[in-house]
Parts: C-alpha cells; sequence; structure tokens
C-alpha cells in the first residue's frame, strides 16, 4: 500500500516503540500506546522551581575564589587591546570543520573513553612540530596533551608542589600561572628581571637562604615585557637548577611568532640533566577555545600528571585533537602559522606607528622582537588606573601593569595587544585611546 519495502515498515515500528508512541503485547501485536508522549516536550527552563532558592554563601568554610577570576564579556562596539589573543577570524574554519566531519565519519570510536595522555594522532603530530621547529628530541611517548597551558600549569602544580614549598616567579609575571603552581600550598618569591630576562644571580642568592623547589619561566618572550632571554642567562639558568636540583617550568606560550631574526631555542632543547617541565599551547596558533596544550617532562613526571589528570578530566576533546592533527599533517597550520606572522609583525609595526603619532607624549615603549603585545610605560601625568577608566568610557579596553607586578599598586605600565584586530581596528582603538588620555591628563 505505501511502495515501501518490508524492513522500513520494521524499522519505523521499532522507532515509534522506543519513543513511546507504540506498545506490544505478546501474543496479540502492536498497539498504539494508551498513554502517548508529548509530541513538542515543555521547554526545561520553563518550569517553575519547588525547592529552595540557592544560597549565596554556603554554610560551611571554604577558599573563595579571587575576584579578578570573573569573566567579564567585552561590550559590543568596544576594542580589546589584550596582550597575547590571536585573531580568531583568520582561524582556517573550513579546513578544521572538513577535519572535524571527516572525524565524525569516520572514527565514530573519537566519541568513546581513550587514553588520558591525549590522541596518538596529535601527540605524533605534535612529537614532529617539536623535533623540527624547537630542538626537542621527543616522541609521541614523551607528549601529555592538555586542556590549553593552564592545565599543565595546574598539573605540574599538583605532581610537583608540596606544602611549604618555595617556588620562584620572575617579579614581572602571568598570575594565572603563578597561583596554579602555589595551589598546593607552596610559598612564592619573585626574582627580579632586567633587559636580559630573568637575573639568574638574585635566584642564586635565593637558593643560597633556602631550599627552592622550582622556578617559573617564559624565556622566549617575557610575560608581559616581551624582553628575550639571552642566552648566557639560559645557560646560567640550566647549570643552576642542576646544581641547587631544582625544577624550571618553562612556558612557551608563543614560540611561532618571532619577527626580529631567527626564534631562540627553548631551554628544553639545551636540558642534559632532565630539569626542564616544558609547557606549550596551540592558543595562540589556533584559537583558546580549542583548548589545546601540552606538557613535555621527565617520565616520571609525565606519568604523575598523566594520572592527575585522569582524576580532574579523564580525558580530553578527541574530536578536537583529532581534527587539529589533521590539520597539522596536511601542512594547513604550517601554512597558517607563516600567514599569522607576516600579518601579526605587520600589525606590531602599525600599531607602533600609531601610538607614537597619537600617544608618544604619554606612552614609551620599544618595539618587541615577537608576540603579539607592547609594553609601555606611561608618564606619571596619566594615572593609570585614571586612564583605564576613561578609557573603557571611550571604547577600549587594555590591560594595566598592575596585573602582571607582584604586590605592587599604581604602577605606571600598561600591556597594549594588537594581535586581535585588525589595522583599522587598531588605528580606531588608538584614537580613542588619545582622546580618553586627553580626558584623563585634564
Amino acid at each position: 500500500m505505501l511502495g515501501v519495502h518490508r524492513n522500513t515498515v520494521i524499522a519505523a515500528y521499532h522507532e515509534l516503540s522506543a519513543e513511546g508512541f507504540l506498545g506490544t503485547e505478546p501474543g496479540r501485536g502492536t498497539f498504539i500506546a494508551s498513554s502517548l508522549p508529548e509530541v513538542k516536550p515543555k521547554r526545561w527552563l520553563s518550569g517553575k522551581a519547588s525547592g529552595p532558592k540557592l544560597a549565596v554563601h554556603p554554610h560551611f568554610s571554604f577558599d573563595a575564589a579571587p575576584a579578578e577570576l570573573r569573566f567579564t564579556p567585552i561590550p559590543k562596539g568596544t576594542l580589546a587591546l589584550y596582550g597575547g589573543v590571536p585573531d580568531t577570524r583568520s582561524l582556517p574554519r573550513l579546513a578544521l570543520a572538513r577535519a572535524y566531519r571527516r572525524a565524525l565519519r569516520g572514527v565514530p570510536s573519537l566519541l568513546d573513553y581513550a587514553d588520558p595522555q591525549g590522541e596518538p594522532r596529535l601527540r605524533s603530530a605534535l612529537a614532529e612540530m617539536l623535533r623540527a621547529s624547537r630542538g626537542l628530541a621527543v616522541s609521541a611517548d614523551d607528549v601529555l596533551v592538555t586542556r590549553g597551558s593552564q592545565m599543565a600549569l595546574a598539573l605540574i602544580g599538583r605532581a610537583l608542589v608540596r606544602p611549604g614549598d618555595v617556588i620562584a616567579v620572575e617579579s614581572l609575571g602571568y598570575k594565572p600561572a603563578w597561583r596554579a603552581l602555589a595551589q598546593r600550598g607552596a610559598r612564592l618569591a619573585p626574582v627580579p628581571i632586567d633587559a636580559e630576562g630573568l637575573a639568574v644571580d638574585a635566584l642564586e642568592e635565593l637558593c643560597e637562604r633556602e631550599p627552592v623547589r622550582a622556578v617559573y619561566v617564559t624565556p622566549h618572550h617575557q610575560y608581559p615585557t616581551t624582553v628575550t632571554m639571552t642566552a648566557s642567562r639560559r645557560m646560567a639558568l640550566l647549570e643552576l637548577a642542576r646544581r641547587k636540583r631544582f625544577a624550571i617550568v618553562e612556558d612557551d606560550y608563543d614560540h611561532e611568532f618571532h619577527y626580529e631574526g631567527r626564534p631562540v631555542l627553548p631551554l628544553a632543547s639545551a636540558d642534559h640533566a632532565g630539569v626542564v617541565l616544558y609547557v606549550g599551547t596551540m592558543s595562540k596558533v589556533l584559537a583558546p577555545g580549542l583548548r589545546i596544550g601540552y606538557l613535555i617532562a621527565p617520565a616520571a613526571v609525565r606519568d604523575a600528571a598523566i594520572a592527575l589528570r585522569f582524576d580532574i578530566d579523564r580525558q580530553g576533546d578527541r574530536l578536537t585533537e583529532w581534527a587539529v592533527a589533521e590539520l597539522m599533517e596536511d601542512g594547513e597550520l604550517q601554512r597558517h602559522v607563516w600567514r599569522m606572522r607576516r600579518v601579526y609583525q605587520s600589525r606590531r609595526d602599525h600599531c607602533a606607528r600609531e601610538l607614537r603619532e597619537h600617544l608618544g607624549r604619554w606612552i614609551r615603549f620599544g618595539v618587541p622582537t615577537g608576540g603579539m603585545a607592547l609594553w609601555g610605560q606611561v608618564s606619571r601625568a596619566l594615572p593609570v588606573s585614571s586612564f583605564l577608566v576613561q578609557a573603557a568610557r571611550h571604547g577600549v579596553l587594555f590591560q594595566p601593569g598592575e596585573q602582571f607586578t607582584w604586590g605592587q599598586r599604581g604602577t605606571q605600565h600598561v600591556r597594549l595587544g594588537y594581535g586581535a584586530l585588525t589595522e583599522r581596528e587598531l588605528s580606531t582603538a588608538v584614537a580613542r585611546l588619545a582622546e580618553a588620555a586627553r580626558a584623563t591628563a585634564d
């Protein structure tokens, strides 16, 4: 009657039974269910809560989250000069979407449980990249894939640190990393930085006074000043770590984007004593939302981190890891890096010209050799705290220096990111900053 195959009818019966529209009575047949399901179920959000309203403050003690961790969305029409943020609009989305589709169609097992160390295909691709571009003699077995570099730092903090341990950090630095390393009760000790990077002699003096468990450094482009640690400092740091038996946590967060001369190889490439824990990320190369980072560490530390990762997150997003691995194998990722390196260098130069022209009387800065941000010193005539408020009123956001300092307030520095904005947007943002500066100075 319907002109369809018998198997189609049977499949339809099975589907209707599974959804509750039909019921089967043994020995009698299949009938319409006496209680039919709703064709259009009610929205969950439309239901009224019957229980008590959720309390703001619990009836027990706990450690509250720092206020600065609360996410604040960028208002519409506002331009954000946030440092270290890539332009996600330039992501090779079509290539990534094709890779996702191929993974979903061809490898359904990617949606199953798997190795907490990460998708083997991505680990192999990352190992090949690290061997070719960073001089690391690693294989896929040496790589732990994490959800961004922040997870890698948190795993290191849990695996390495014990209550009371001293962790040395750069006196200007990345506070989320500091918190991750200190979460097990460590005591952070700031070490000065200068035009050559971390002051290793000051770190050595600290080691003479008390045992240091680890030091956290950003040697390629110091965060936030963008200074590159000199070769002599690098060798001195490695030798000091070997003698004093402490770990070096090397955060190489933007290795791909170096514009002047050849990129400097990481500390891990010269580590013959097994003291470096190397942390990298794909957030700057592709997009932060993909949440892909990685950790390279001595086998015993890596295995401890894998076990901790299992307890926290079980495993990563295998689908995304597979898709990104395909981009790496096809050369799409490398082509994207080459394109964006030219784009970010052009934006750096354009931003520097605009700042000199419109804000030169208030902000002094050096042009960085790499990265996605400028570090500037602001005139005392322009209090940064007031400047920040005025800038927001004029539709532009930036990072004040106190976000990166060790217990200092009122510092006259700013971090201005240029990676996420086009040159036209950068011109608009700097013009707004100039207006805000005049309003602040008046």
